[in-house]
């Protein structure tokens, strides 16, 4: 059975906005970004990152973030085999915009 995004494609207006919250949108996705990016790049330790996140949620999420191009998944041939993920360039472009963003924030609200 083949899972296929709700939102992926709905984009009438061709807004980038819109765009972007197909890709990224959602209650998982940012944080698991970020907890690859900061070298939490098995699915274990993903578990453990995000302990309220389902089993199959986190591998849906995972493969919706491949298949965009957000983060790559490579599978070493061992015993047991070993699968690790990382963000790619791609993704980094947006953890970027995301830290930055944030920073900003927050020292806006320090000064309230």
């Amino acid at each position: 059975m083949e899972n296929t995004r709700k939102n992926k494609d709905f984009n009438p207006n061709n807004c980038p906005v819109t765009h972007c919250m197909n890709i990224i949108g959602g209650k998982w996705k940012i944080l698991i970004i970020y907890a690859i990016s900061k070298k939490c790049n098995r699915f274990s330790m993903l578990q453990r990152a995000i302990p309220v996140i389902s089993k199959q949620m986190l591998v849906n999420q995972l493969r919706e973030l491949e298949e965009d191009k957000i983060i790559e998944r490579t599978i070493y041939a061992e015993i047991p085999p070993r699968v690790e993920y990382k963000v790619t360039a791609h993704g980094q472009s947006l953890i970027a915009v995301l830290q930055d963003w944030g920073m900003k924030d927050l020292k806006i609200s320090a000064k309230q």
